[in-house]
């Protein structure tokens, strides 16, 4: 999460640098909307799991190409991380993820708010 407030920073983890995609986070009317840019992965690169009201994204981009020297690096390979802690609470079987074009996007249904039926107690039951 601290990674989360402070854009840029990187994680370390066992003596390795893990670098933070761009991530988008909005709702709309009755979801909400994850999408992380991570270009250039495959099934199993990455990994997408929702506990409470934390999404955590992670996985590798391998560089698919050995280079003798860099004139230019921006693209960042390695580890990643990026997680995301939602401020409303959602629906466990509302959860659904795709990846295309270089971008996850994870959609979380928002929990509704459930009625609560009260009944009058008995004079023997108070």
């Amino acid at each position: 999460m601290y990674g989360d407030s402070y854009p840029g920073v990187r994680w370390a983890l066992q003596n390795e640098t893990v670098w933070r995609p761009p991530t988008d986070v909005y709702e709309t009317g009755d979801q909400a909307v994850i999408i992380v840019e991570i270009g250039g992965l495959t099934d199993g690169d990455y990994e997408v799991s929702f506990m409470g009201r934390l999404l955590v994204v992670s996985g590798e981009r391998r560089d698919p190409v050995e280079k003798l020297a860099y004139q230019q690096m921006e693209i960042r390979y390695g580890r990643f991380r990026t997680q995301v802690h939602l401020p409303w609470a959602i629906d466990d079987d509302g959860v659904a993820a795709s990846y295309r074009d270089g971008f996850l996007k994870v959609t979380l249904r928002k929990a509704q708010a459930r009625r609560v039926p009260v009944r009058v107690a008995a004079d023997d039951e108070q």
